[in-house]
């Protein structure tokens, strides 16, 4: 007993014409089906034409099509007694020597499945008639799946653990349709008249069982994922990555519940639609995003503009920048260019690693309480000669250890010039007789004697005090 082939293929030409009655899966089945019987097509016991047989059973000389994408099995008693994975049409003889069992083609997955079928074919005498179902070989897709807390897993970029509530969905088909029907399909849709067997039936226990298995096995297909240095190790690819992370939730589902080798069943795409990290995750992300912006090109362009507004700033500071500023002007645009193209080489390959310099200089110093680097103190220059001036130790003081604030020397109110240390007092043995009187000094322009006092004011030797108070003196006022 088995079936003969008539023809392969979709059914056209003659065959459209003598086949007027046949088995045909069932119609307006859902894409997420995966088992449905087979029916009556054309004319049923003189009732007229239908598409709705009374019973998915054929019988000695029933005419049966296969259609592209799906497989058809016969059963009796619970046993798979004919499987054909070709498409094309077939003839039902229960006595025709020439007739066989299996038809699975020659492709890639022909050989696991007759070994399904050697394993689980039926072992005695068919009965003249069988029970007809179809198995859909396409992607069944929407199958969703979602966590209502967080996820954690070790991951290799991050060197840490991370976690995220995430939702999505995946596609997946079935490989070893014999496998499948026998180790995971429950009783009740293998009988005649049998509901459909769809995955996105709320009441398909089965269906909610691959649920929770795949939440169950999220963690490790990141883990997978991320720790595959084919994938780049990448959080950030995962959204953009259907196929390749559908790979890592396979390999995770296979290895914790064996849905390829143990049901047929085979993960192949799988879309994240949303995915929220913890705090702690985004706190990292958001380190690497800044490590990132400092690399290569990026770092330069970065400096550049680092370096003009440290300059912009020392050149409108009032209280001494614009000496400064005056002293990169004096310098010439080549040698500021030079000072701030080494500065930029210096940095075009940061390095983020604690203890270690790429440039082989001076290590970083680091604030104890932040963990931020320290930002060092730029040198200052001499206006006339755009050469670096050599900065003064402050010192401290011996109790407090505090430093101390340099004494700022004084200036003569009258002059403008500082004022010399006091030389100390001799004592005197004997009477000193009285000098004789200086001549009168000659009285000074007062005119020119202010302009004097504006420019050391403006030069900021002097304060807007001692300006005010020389000035009073100077008019008498």
């Amino acid at each position: 007993m088995g079936f003969i082939r008539a023809f392969k293929g979709a059914i056209g030409g003659t065959f459209a014409d003598q086949w007027l009655e046949f088995i045909g899966p069932r119609t307006g089945v859902p894409a997420t089906a995966a088992i449905f019987e087979g029916v009556a097509n054309g004319q049923n016991a003189g009732r007229g034409a239908n598409k709705r047989g009374s019973e998915n059973v054929i019988s000695n000389g029933s005419r049966i099509i296969v259609p592209e994408g799906t497989a058809l099995i016969t059963m009796q008693d619970g046993a798979i007694t004919n499987f054909i994975a070709e498409a094309g049409g077939y003839t039902y003889s229960t006595d025709e020597q020439n007739s066989q069992s299996f038809f699975a083609g020659d492709g890639i997955l022909s050989s696991t499945i007759k070994t399904s079928w050697e394993r689980f074919k039926f072992g005695g005498i068919p009965a003249t008639q069988q029970t007809v179902f179809y198995i859909n070989l396409r992607e069944i897709p929407n199958n969703r799946f979602g966590t209502q807390s967080e996820i954690f897993w070790d991951d290799a970029f991050f060197g840490t653990q991370v976690g995220a509530v995430t939702r999505g969905t995946y596609t997946m088909k079935i490989v070893d349709p014999i496998l499948f029907v026998k180790q995971f399909v429950p009783a009740k849709y293998l009988m005649p008249n049998a509901p459909i067997f769809d995955f996105a039936d709320m009441d398909n226990d089965a269906g909610a069982q691959l649920f929770s298995e795949v939440v169950g096995s999220l963690a490790g297909a990141f883990s997978n994922y991320t720790n595959d240095p084919e994938k780049g190790n990448r959080m950030s690819r995962i959204q953009g990555d259907s196929v390749g992370f559908g790979q890592a939730l396979a390999q995770a589902v296979e290895d914790n519940f064996q849905w390829q080798s143990g049901r047929g069943l085979l993960i192949e795409r799988v879309v994240i639609k949303a995915i929220e990290y913890d705090e702690g995750t985004k706190a990292l992300m958001a380190k690497v995003r800044e490590a990132d912006a400092m690399g290569g090109a990026r770092a330069n362009t970065f400096m550049q503009m680092s370096a003009a507004r440290g300059i912009e700033a020392m050149g409108s500071n009032p209280n001494g920048g614009g000496a400064m500023g005056m002293g990169f002007m004096n310098m010439g645009a080549g040698a500021a260019g030079n000072m701030v193209g080494g500065m930029m080489n210096q940095n075009a390959q940061p390095n983020f690693t604690v203890g270690q310099n790429q440039q082989g200089g001076q290590q970083p110093m680091f604030d104890p309480m932040t963990g931020q680097p320290l930002q060092q103190q730029q040198p200052l220059f001499d206006p006339m000669t755009g050469q670096p001036l050599q900065q003064q130790q402050p010192a401290f003081d011996p109790m407090t250890g505090q430093p101390l604030q340099p004494q700022q020397p004084a200036f003569d109110p009258q002059t403008g010039q500082p004022l010399g240390e006091q030389a100390p007092v001799q004592p005197v043995s004997e009477p000193i007789a009285p000098a004789e009187q200086p001549a009168a000094a000659p009285v000074e322009d007062p005119v020119a004697k202010l302009t004097k006092m504006k420019q050391l004011l403006d030069a900021g030797v002097i304060s807007q005090e001692e300006f005010d108070a020389a000035k009073s003196r100077v008019l008498g006022i």
